[in-house]
């Protein structure tokens, strides 16, 4: 006798909600206390055809060498989380296409803020229909194994509350450039109380006329604690210009154009 066990492995319900995610626009990208400020607003815009529906919480995050985020519970040595500090509403906001909804955020017990820098991200996750259980969608499988999955994205900016002085400061370091790709390499070291965002702007410079741009990016950070970005980006309208001679002028500098840190690559 020959036994037969059959198992039927169903994805019914794989519901991936990027584009709820694309379809919310935010503004600001992030929220910065700075000085005397108490209260700040993020206002969102529904850009997309369906009604969708968001529930708002904080997360906290830690940034990677590369760049990147990793979801933690506790802060590091030195990293101290925003959300004790702050109120916000609504903590749920449905928006039909085209409406806009504004989220006020306001600091709390500020006596108890010391100089430091404090950093939470305000998340926005987005809310998917549920479906009924016991429906037809979830029972064509009714031999084997149903499996239900429903995968839901969500959005998240950096709030950040300063106090005091900051005394940070960001070195240009293991500068490398890849002849074949153009593609320019870096560290950025930071070094004091807060972390830094800014934009990085490289100059070619040669002996035969002014200095051409050939590569600008925005909205780099180096998040406390972290004391290292790794950084590497193309650099771009390379065509006309001879990499092999003259030097480079990298300089990061804030959105105010306040420069962080700058420093020289010679090409030959």
């Amino acid at each position: 006798m020959q036994l037969k066990s059959i198992f039927f492995l169903s994805f019914l319900l794989i519901t991936v909600v990027s584009k709820a995610q694309g379809d919310l626009m935010i503004m600001p990208k992030r929220v910065v206390f700075d000085g005397n400020q108490r209260s700040q607003e993020v206002n969102l815009v529904n850009t997309g055809t369906d009604t969708a529906s968001y529930a708002i919480s904080f997360i906290q995050y830690k940034m990677k060498e590369a760049g990147g985020f990793v979801e933690i519970t506790e802060p590091e040595e030195g990293q101290f989380f925003a959300d004790k500090n702050l109120r916000y509403y609504p903590r749920r906001v449905r928006l039909a296409p085209n409406e806009a909804q504004t989220v006020k955020l306001q600091i709390t017990k500020s006596s108890e803020l010391e100089n430091r820098e404090y950093r939470s991200h305000l998340y926005f996750r987005a809310i998917e229909k549920q479906t009924a259980l016991g429906s037809d969608e979830a029972q064509n499988n009714q031999n084997g194994i149903s499996l239900n999955i429903k995968t839901v994205f969500g959005i998240s900016i950096p709030v950040i509350i300063k106090v005091g002085t900051s005394t940070t400061k960001i070195e240009l370091t293991n500068l490398a450039l890849n002849r074949d790709t153009h593609k320019l390499s870096m560290d950025l070291d930071r070094s004091g109380n807060m972390s830094t965002y800014g934009n990085l702007r490289v100059m070619h410079h040669s002996e035969v006329g002014d200095p051409v741009l050939v590569g600008q990016v925005k909205g780099i950070a180096v998040y406390a604690p972290n004391p290292k970005r790794r950084f590497s980006f193309e650099l771009q309208d390379t065509e006309q210009i001879d990499l092999s001679k003259g030097s480079l002028h990298i300089i990061y500098e804030t959105e105010e154009g306040d420069v962080m840190g700058k420093k020289v690559f010679d090409l030959e």
